[in-house]
C-alpha cells in the first residue's frame, strides 16, 4: 500500500495546474461551508439568542411538579433558588442566572382589559443578560427597590393608550387560584421592535410580586443565561446530580415553535451545503474524467508492467482521495481566516431589521463564529464525495487495454 500511496502522491502533483484548480475549486467550497455555519450560527446568535433572553433564558429550573400543571403558571415556590443559582453560576457556559416569579393575570386602561403574563424580576441581575431592561425607550427600567412601578412593552402602550407616568391596574393570579389587584404607575415602556410580542408580558420588580401574591423571600423560577445557544444540554446535564428534585428544562420545552424554528433552519442549511458540495464534486468527476483521457498510454504501461485493473482503479482512487484531502485542509485554513477577520468586524445587516417582525431582534451587527461546530462533517462530506467522484474515473481506468491503451495518440 505505501508503494500505491506514494505513486499517487506523486501522480497527484505531476500535472500541477489541473491539481490546483481542483484544491481550490474543493478549498473554496469547504470555506464557503465554514463560512456559512459561522454566518448562520452568529445570526442565530443575533436573532434567536435574543429571542430565548426575551422569552426568559436559555434554561428555566422549576420546582417538582411544575411541568404537569404548566399550562395555567402554577406559583409552586422552589425549595433553594439560590442553590440552583450557584449550581448554574458554576458552569462556565452560563452567562448569568436570576430569580423569577411568573403568573398570568391582566393589565386595564380606558381601553380596556388585555391578558398578558406576569414576570417579577431581580432587575440589577437581568440587566446584563435580558434584553428587555437594554431597550427602555422612555422612562427607566426598574430597580429591586421599585414597588407599585411596572415596565411594559411599547405594543401593550400603545393598545391601552397609555404612557410613562400613567396608572394602570394589575390583576394577577396568587397561589391557591386566588386574584391580587393593585393600582400601578408605569415606571418605563421597552421597545423592541415586535408589537406582538411586546403585548405578551409586563414586568415588576422581584420584591413587589413576592409581596403581591404571598411568596415572601421565595421565587417560582431561575432563569438561566447561556453565553451561547445550543448548550442547553450540556448545562442541564451538568447541573442535574446537584440539583435532585428540581425540574430543569431547555427553552425547547418551554417554547417549542421557537425550537421547531432552529431546528428549521439547521435543515435547510444541511441540505444547502450537501447541493453546493454536490456541485463541486461534478467538477473533480470532470477533471479527473479527463485526466485519464489524458494519461491513456501511462495507463497501458502500468498494466503493461503487471498491475491488474483493480491495483490500477485503486491507484486512481488514492489520488481522488488526495486531491480530496488537500482540498479539505486548504479549505479549513482560508475558512478559519475568513470567519476569524469577521468575528472581529461583524456584519452589518441593519438594514434588514425591518424585513420581518423578527429581525428586529438582530441590534445591527451578526458576528460569526468561527465555523467549526459542523467541521468534521462538512470535511468528511467533501472527502467521500471527492472519493466518489473518483469512482467513476478509476473505474474506466481500470478498464482499459494494455496493448489499446499503449497505441492510444
Amino acid at each position: 500500500m505505501q508503494l500505491y500511496l506514494r505513486l499517487a502522491w506523486r501522480n497527484v502533483w505531476r500535472h500541477r495546474r489541473r491539481t490546483i484548480i481542483i484544491v481550490i475549486a474543493m478549498g473554496m467550497t469547504m470555506a464557503l461551508m465554514m463560512w456559512y455555519d459561522g454566518l448562520m450560527n452568529g445570526f442565530t446568535d443575533a436573532i434567536y439568542g435574543n429571542a430565548v433572553k426575551v422569552l426568559g433564558g436559555n434554561i428555566q429550573v422549576h420546582a417538582a411538579g411544575y411541568r404537569a400543571q404548566a399550562s395555567s403558571t402554577p406559583l409552586l415556590p422552589l425549595a433553594d433558588p439560590q442553590a440552583v443559582i450557584k449550581a448554574a453560576e458554576a458552569n462556565p457556559l452560563t452567562l448569568g442566572a436570576t430569580q423569577r416569579i411568573n403568573t398570568g393575570g391582566l393589565v386595564t386602561s380606558q381601553e380596556g382589559a388585555f391578558s398578558v403574563g406576569i414576570t417579577g424580576i431581580e432587575p440589577e441581575k437581568e440587566l446584563s443578560v435580558n434584553i428587555i431592561g437594554q431597550n427602555v425607550k422612555t422612562g427607566r427600567d426598574l430597580t429591586s427597590a421599585d414597588m407599585d412601578n411596572i415596565l411594559i412593552g411599547k405594543g401593550l402602550a400603545d393598545a391601552m393608550g397609555v404612557q410613562v407616568g400613567d396608572r394602570i391596574t394589575l390583576v394577577g393570579s396568587a397561589q391557591h387560584a386566588q386574584m391580587r389587584q393593585r393600582t400601578m404607575t408605569v415606571i418605563g415602556i421597552y421597545d423592541l421592535g415586535i408589537p406582538d410580542l411586546e403585548k405578551q408580558t409586563v414586568y415588576i420588580s422581584l420584591g413587589e410580586a413576592q409581596a403581591l401574591y404571598g411568596l415572601p423571600g421565595q421565587s417560582t423560577e431561575v432563569a438561566i443565561f447561556l453565553k451561547q445557544l445550543g448548550e442547553e444540554n450540556a448545562v442541564i446535564n451538568g447541573m442535574k446530580p446537584s440539583l435532585p428534585g428540581y425540574e430543569i428544562e431547555s427553552f425547547e420545552a418551554n417554547y417549542p415553535d421557537l425550537a421547531s424554528a432552529i431546528n428549521g433552519k439547521n435543515s435547510v442549511m444541511d441540505i444547502f451545503s450537501v447541493i453546493i458540495i454536490g456541485i463541486a464534486g461534478v467538477g473533480i468527476l470532470n477533471l479527473l474524467l479527463m485526466a485519464v483521457y489524458e494519461r491513456t498510454r501511462e495507463i497501458g504501461m502500468l498494466g503493461a508492467m503487471g498491475l491488474k485493473p483493480a491495483q490500477i482503479s485503486l491507484l486512481f482512487m488514492l489520488e481522488g482521495m488526495m486531491i480530496g484531502l488537500v482540498g479539505v485542509a486548504v479549505g479549513i485554513v482560508l475558512g478559519l481566516a475568513i470567519n476569524g477577520i469577521l468575528m472581529k468586524v461583524g456584519l452589518d445587516f441593519g438594514s434588514l431589521t425591518q424585513a420581518t417582525s423578527y429581525m428586529a431582534l438582530m441590534k445591527g451587527r451578526a458576528y460569526p463564529t468561527w465555523g467549526t461546530e459542523k467541521l468534521f462533517m462538512r470535511a468528511s462530506v467533501v472527502a467521500i464525495i471527492s472519493a466518489l467522484a473518483a469512482l467513476i474515473p478509476a473505474i474506466e481506468a481500470g478498464r482499459r487495454e494494455p496493448a489499446e491503451a499503449l497505441h492510444f495518440v
